[in-house]
């Protein structure tokens, strides 16, 4: 039976392998290209024809996706795109990475069923298939398996299945695909040592796991971490703001400690594609197998979720304190990706910030050098050009997503007023501005 997969080994090893990857968001496609430049050949699949039409045009569409990586994957001649599933019949290797969304408080996993039937009828024997949409444990076995298997073939049989999560962090120029380790667990130790040859090709580091649902699991263990500990420094500065305590002052005092702490820090809530998403698989899990609350989960996300108001209403409070009606209030936001130096709008507190604002009456304009205009949560607006005029004219300025790019110098010199949501400047400077 081993014999069966020796090809796929032998290509795996000399980086001769042919890859396709269902879903070319960031995730796909930074796989995609990492690989393509690595020596792989590699198609990357996905429904949406404008996305791959600019792709097909050596166009970076996709936010998160380094730009270099994917300029030397394209101009390798090894990289290609489509909309059709036919290059999975002659793909060596089959990586999946469609979005795993939240609806109505439950996982969707219809790109993931929708992806496993259209490979299942056109898998060939000798192959493998790795689930990398972040789930809950269970998804690769129990969902993605039988559709997998309905064209007749087995795992562990007639082909290779495993789970490996994604752990790209857009923005992060420290840690990348490569010298971010990975974990593996596949259905069998065939398939386990066969994704972790496919991944030692493109990754420094990969920690094997006894099976697919370990793996499933710390996905979800590594951003519910994340998740609870911002809630922790949330409910923190809300308590420290109570009794006239800087909550950035403490957060970097305790950081002082060599061991036994690690910093996070406190805003107007997350956002993007993992931290408010993953902890739901865990808690909606929990309920459904074992009809028990994750009680410390859902207290967290409680927590979280309420950020965006409570920054509403100190923004609010602030505007008071200079004696300004909020029918007359013009706020200027820095910032409305989900998180610094990134063009990501998912799930942004930001946008909810900006949103309620709104609700209450008061004119919002914002400014970010990765977005050019809101369309969402009842917003219609287009990016306000940063100049000094438009920082001095606005009654607040609110620092809500501290990118790179900004001169917060100059913003502390011409603005009446700052709320700096994420202490992006030095709030001893002046009276102006008002902290978190």
């Amino acid at each position: 039976m081993a014999d069966r997969f020796d090809v796929l080994r032998r290509r795996l090893t000399d980086g001769q392998v042919r890859v396709c990857v269902v879903g070319q968001g960031y995730v796909g496609l930074s796989l995609a290209a990492a690989a393509a430049a690595d020596g792989m050949t590699v198609t990357g699949i996905d429904i949406d024809r404008h996305r791959v039409a600019a792709l097909q045009d050596g166009r970076n569409v996709v936010p998160g996706v380094d730009d270099g990586m994917f300029a030397m994957a394209v101009d390798s001649g090894r990289l290609a795109f489509g909309t059709e599933f036919d290059s999975v019949t002659e793909a060596d290797v089959v990586v999946i990475c469609v979005p795993t969304p939240i609806t109505d408080h439950r996982p969707d996993l219809t790109a993931v069923e929708s992806a496993g039937r259209e490979v299942g009828s056109r898998l060939r024997r000798g192959r493998m298939v790795i689930l990398e949409s972040t789930t809950y444990p269970g998804t690769t076995e129990q969902v993605l398996r039988p559709l997998l298997e309905s064209g007749g073939l087995r795992a562990g049989r007639d082909f290779l299945l495993a789970f490996s999560p994604e752990r790209i962090d857009p923005g992060n120029t420290k840690y990348g695909l490569r010298n971010t380790p990975r974990v593996v667990g596949g259905t069998d130790p065939a398939s386990t040592e066969a994704a972790t040859l496919f991944y030692s090709q493109l990754v420094d580091d990969v920690y094997p796991l006894s099976s697919c649902r370990a793996a499933e699991l710390a996905k979800l263990l590594e951003n519910t971490f994340r998740m609870v500990n911002i809630a922790l420094v949330n409910e923190l500065a809300m308590q420290c703001h109570e009794q006239g305590i800087d909550v950035w002052e403490v957060i970097r005092a305790a950081s002082t400690k060599p061991f036994g702490f690690m910093p996070f820090y406190p805003g107007p809530g997350v956002g993007g594609h993992c931290i408010p998403l993953d902890p739901t698989y865990l808690a909606w899990q929990s309920r459904r197998d074992t009809g028990r609350r994750f009680r410390l989960v859902e207290l967290a996300q409680d927590i979280n979720a309420e950020m965006p108001d409570y920054v509403t209403r100190r923004i609010v409070d602030a505007l008071g304190a200079r004696g300004v009606p909020l029918r007359d209030a013009h706020v200027l936001a820095l910032g409305v990706t989900y998180k610094p130096n990134v063009g990501d709008l998912r799930e942004s507190a930001a946008v909810n910030t900006l949103a309620q604002l709104t609700r209450r009456g008061v004119r919002v304009s914002f400014h970010d050098p990765y977005v050019d205009r809101l369309d969402s949560h009842g917003l219609r607006l287009r990016r306000t050009r940063l100049t000094t005029k438009a920082i001095a004219a606005a009654d607040a300025v609110v620092v809500l997503t501290p990118h790179d790019r900004y001169d917060f110098d100059r913003v502390l010199k011409h603005a009446r007023l700052v709320f700096d949501a994420r202490d992006a400047l030095d709030g001893t400077a002046n009276g102006t501005v008002v902290k978190l």
